[in-house]
């Protein structure tokens, strides 16, 4: 069994002691980047706030909105500056490695969006990385800072639902086709890391079946099935060809079964006391039948917060206190791992692959 949840005591960060940063910088101001700025801002624990991006009229918008943000075209500018504490990548997948390696050879703490790497081998190399340096390595896994996949995981903690049997979790959408990585490396990692979240551990063994439709060997629509020591399989399917924007997921137990619905912002969660029981005792097996028990639908009450902005907020805490964060570099490692063995199983045509977690 592969636990999917850090060890605080694993290494010894560096501690800042004093309330504030000095200085914080995003690197990257396209899609997700602006949203760091904005969280930044409102945590009030940044004495400095730096956005850097090569393309003018980003960093021109950015400023429009936030005026008190300093601008910077290079990324060498970021690395030059040494009140800068801490760094966002928040650029396409394949710069992430060598900007978070640059980050942390020059002494600052680093956040990763998604995925953290292309390679188990690159995301150990980090690990190995701020572990030397007592930095802070932490992966933008903005899920698991949902106040809803919170509750989920303490219902499976505090089996609420019984025995897990199953997880089915389904990420549709139109577009945005990507041109550097498929669908599975782009959308997969949301799934992912709730799943591991949620269960305590990773996955032994990934297959996955994958089609491309516009570009050839980029995969658009894909299903993964991922096998756990436990008798656990989850199933993922992410799609950008699709009429409907889908984010939810299903998680089945012995006693009762949930459903995460992301996109509905007043019931994310229900549970349903819904299950099935075999009769105890039967003299023939015309007497064998099943019991279907059709329960109450509880809809638990999930605080309104920004998943964003909790995360913003401990990834300063984690450098002001020295305590590892709760999606680190090891977090990102099983999901680039799992990530990996699933790219595999496609060019084999769907086989099972086992998951090699890397060395780190």
């Amino acid at each position: 069994m592969i636990d999917s949840r850090s060890d605080n005591g694993a290494r010894k960060l560096r501690v800042v002691r004093r309330n504030s940063l000095t200085g914080a910088a995003v690197v990257g101001l396209g899609y997700w980047g602006p949203n760091w700025v904005r969280n930044f801002q409102s945590t009030g624990l940044c004495e400095r706030i730096v956005a850097c991006d090569s393309n003018e009229s980003r960093r021109d918008r950015v400023k429009r909105l936030y005026p008190s943000v300093e601008m910077v075209p290079q990324f060498d500018d970021v690395i030059a500056d040494p009140s800068i504490e801490a760094v966002v990548v928040s650029t396409p997948v394949r710069t992430h490695y060598a900007l978070a390696k640059q980050c942390l050879e020059a002494g600052k703490s680093v956040l990763v969006e998604k995925p953290m790497a292309m390679s188990s081998r690159e995301s150990s190399e980090l690990i190995r990385l701020a572990r030397r340096g007592g930095l802070v390595l932490m992966v933008g896994h903005t899920f698991e800072y949902s106040e809803s996949v919170l509750k989920i995981r303490d219902l499976v903690e505090n089996d609420e639902l019984g025995e897990v049997f199953y997880i089915s979790a389904t990420r549709t959408n139109l577009g945005l086709i990507q041109q550097d990585i498929n669908v599975v490396w782009d959308l997969a990692p949301h799934d992912l890391s709730i799943i591991f979240a949620i269960l305590g551990h990773a996955p032994e063994s990934v297959s996955c079946h994958g089609r491309s439709h516009y570009n050839p060997g980029i995969e658009d629509v894909a299903l993964l099935t991922l096998h756990f020591s436990n008798n656990v399989v989850a199933f993922v399917h992410v799609s950008w060809l699709d009429p409907n924007k889908t984010r939810r997921i299903t998680v089945v137990g012995s006693r009762k079964m949930l459903v995460y619905d992301d996109t509905s912002q007043l019931e994310p969660l229900k549970i349903y006391d819904k299950g099935v029981t075999v009769q105890p005792q039967y003299e023939t097996f015309g007497e064998f039948h099943f019991a279907y028990r059709y329960g109450d639908i509880l809809i638990p009450r999930v605080a309104q917060t920004e998943p964003l902005k909790t995360e913003a907020n401990h990834f300063i805490d984690s450098i002001l206190t020295g305590m590892s964060p709760r999606s680190d570099g090891t977090s990102g490692l099983r999901v680039v791992s799992v990530l990996e063995a699933a790219s595999a199983s496609m060019q084999m045509g769907g086989n099972m692959v086992a998951v090699k977690y890397g060395d780190a």
